[in-house]
């Protein structure tokens, strides 16, 4: 399958559906999974998480404020959180987490882009289009 950062990016940006990004994930060994959650904990802290965007992340996520991953994104310092979310090794957590991940990016780079991409930039995740061939994959 394609690259992990564009399929990473392509959920956050609703250019592929979420139900494809789980399978994609399941997919994956318990290391890989590992990988992948820090690697998207490392894209939200880029992309300028805030800890004001838990709520609204749970919500796009679809989990319960009660899920292990929902509470700590909602409390402490949001690097840190972002740190334990990645962590979390059970496979009902790590699929949570993976889930909720992709909404605080969804959410903080909605934010970035308005604020400092809106009149272009040379991100080249900002590029992708639903015409991308790993998109279809």
């Amino acid at each position: 399958m394609a690259d992990p950062y564009i399929i990473l990016n392509e959920l956050a940006q609703e250019l592929r559906p979420m139900p494809q990004g789980i399978e994609w994930f399941e997919s994956l060994s318990a290391e890989e999974q590992s990988n992948t959650l820090c690697l998207l904990s490392h894209f939200c802290i880029q992309a300028r998480a805030t800890a004001e965007d838990g709520p609204e992340s749970i919500r796009r996520a679809g989990l319960r404020a009660t899920y292990t991953p929902a509470v700590l994104i909602t409390r402490g310092r949001i690097d840190q959180q972002l740190g334990k979310i990645a962590s979390l090794t059970p496979h009902d957590e790590r699929l949570k987490s993976f889930r909720l991940l992709i909404a605080v990016l969804a959410v903080a780079d909605e934010r970035r882009r308005e604020r400092f991409c809106s009149d272009g930039c040379g991100h080249a995740w900002h590029r992708l289009s639903v015409d991308t061939p790993e998109a279809s994959a």
